[in-house]
């Protein structure tokens, strides 16, 4: 686990700039003609207990930040009471016996630097396990494995692009799965949705790139209505920071690790968690044998420390956001992305990244380096989480509204996605997607401003 001095510039989540941002949008607003409103969510105290993490260290309720910087740090598990914990690069573990051991082997089967990671983000997500990997889609691949053929998979419709790749082109030919896409914000379309051998219901919320909201809990109530179908929540965009879907019902929460648990933009990494000793004992398993480990070096540099160290602000969701009622119920806050459509066509965007000079055009997201991209110029990106804002705008002269959606690009995250069934879902060729990092608020306001002048001049006053 990484501690240094880039604490005090890296947000993991965001928090400072995604506020400020907020605000900064709605200068830019009048500026510019409303080129963009943000719309966020409500942000409220959050005050996080873990029942284990509590035993550990004496307490009654460790905040989260408490849980991010000690949860599975304790010195006194190290020789040498290292109060950062060690990288363990060996392979192998000396046994006291043939088959004696002293909870390492194999470092395929357990790392103690990999332990430390899992016992981290357990904490934060209220769990009692927690399972590391190779990657974001490296945890999907984990959870499908769960299932065999002739099972049922019910998605949401506009998840994000890698895992409907790999439900569509890997899942379904490969493993005989059953998949269906749907909107699950509507539960009764849920409700519905559900058949015989359905043995899955795989969630994203806020949903990429729409950032449609889906009520976890009542999703639970539905779902565990049926015997034998586990809810998996993927939190990439929310963050435990701002969302714990196992305390809303969820049986499975999962991590795209890359984006805002790690925020240096230098790991690729996954992590499932999960309070059911079955579902972890057969994970366990399968990320031994189907070797979606990750290396120990990637465990260290995820600074959950850091996490907590931008505190939120108290800014509320627009009253306009359809649901913004469920958003205050289930969720404590929101993060740094904000994606738009822009005006024109594919031209108009190719003048906006062009006369950009903070936003770099690179993929990904959630690092401290603010970043932007245009979904029809640049390939196929893996994985991509993190919580966005809304945005709704119109160009007063044109009188055309446009609205942001969190998308990583549709060439990019939904290049597996028709092009018929992304105009369905509203997936536009000329949306950008920003990825709002921890450089000086007013900088990259007047960085956004400039931009947007000369990329839709016609729009302006």
């Amino acid at each position: 686990m990484k501690a240094s001095c880039c604490s005090n510039v890296k947000s993991n989540i965001v928090k400072r700039i995604g506020t400020a941002m907020v605000a900064g949008l709605r200068q830019l607003n009048n500026k510019i003609i409303r080129h963009v409103w943000a719309r966020t969510f409500f942000t409220s105290n959050f005050k996080m207990a873990n029942e284990s993490a509590s035993k550990e260290m004496g307490m009654s309720f460790p905040h989260f930040g408490t849980l991010a910087i000690h949860a599975g740090q304790d010195p006194e598990q190290w020789n040498s009471r290292a109060v950062v914990p060690p990288i363990s690069m060996s392979s192998t573990f000396k046994q006291d016996a043939p088959g004696v051991h002293r909870g390492f082997e194999y470092s395929r089967s357990g790392n103690p630097t990999r332990n430390c990671f899992e016992a981290c983000v357990a904490a934060l997500e209220g769990a009692k396990h927690g399972i590391a990997t190779a990657s974001g889609l490296s945890a999907t691949m984990l959870l499908t494995h769960l299932l065999k053929s002739g099972d049922h998979i019910l998605s949401v419709d506009d998840v994000y692009g890698g895992t409907n790749r790999y439900f569509s082109q890997v899942a379904a030919p490969q493993m005989g799965i059953e998949i269906s896409f749907v909107d699950l914000a509507e539960l009764s379309k849920l409700k519905s949705a559900i058949k015989p051998n359905t043995k899955m219901v795989w969630i994203e919320t806020p949903t990429n790139p729409l950032l449609k909201l889906v009520d976890i809990q009542g999703a639970s109530e539905i779902v565990h209505q049926n015997e034998g179908i586990i809810l998996v929540v993927d939190n990439t965009f929310m963050s435990s920071y701002f969302q714990r879907p196992l305390s809303l019902g969820a049986d499975v929460v999962m991590h795209s690790v890359t984006k805002y648990l790690n925020g240096h933009s230098d790991t690729v990494m996954g992590v499932i968690c999960t309070n059911n000793d079955e579902l972890c004992s057969k994970l366990r398993f399968l990320q031994n044998d189907t070797s979606s480990e990750n290396a120990p070096t990637s465990d260290q540099c995820i600074g959950c420390c850091t996490i907590p160290g931008e505190k939120p602000k108290g800014t509320e969701g627009l009253d306009s956001y359809p649901q913004l009622e469920l958003a205050k119920k289930q969720m404590t806050g929101f993060g740094g992305m904000v994606t738009f459509f822009i005006e024109g066509d594919v031209e108009n965007s190719k003048q906006f990244f062009k006369a950009s000079k903070l936003f770099t055009l690179a993929e990904s997201l959630g690092g401290f380096e603010s970043l932007t991209e245009l979904p029809e110029m640049l390939p196929c990106c893996e994985g991509n989480h993190a919580l966005t804002t809304v945005v709704e705008s119109k160009c007063v002269n044109t009188a055309k509204p446009f609205f942001s959606t969190l998308h990583c690009g549709t060439i990019m995250t939904h290049a597996s996605v028709p092009k018929d069934q992304r105009e369905i879902l509203g997936i536009s060729d000329t949306l950008i997607r920003l990825s709002v990092g921890l450089e000086d608020t007013e900088d990259l306001i007047e960085d956004l401003d400039q931009a947007l002048k000369k990329a839709v001049p016609d729009s302006l006053l």
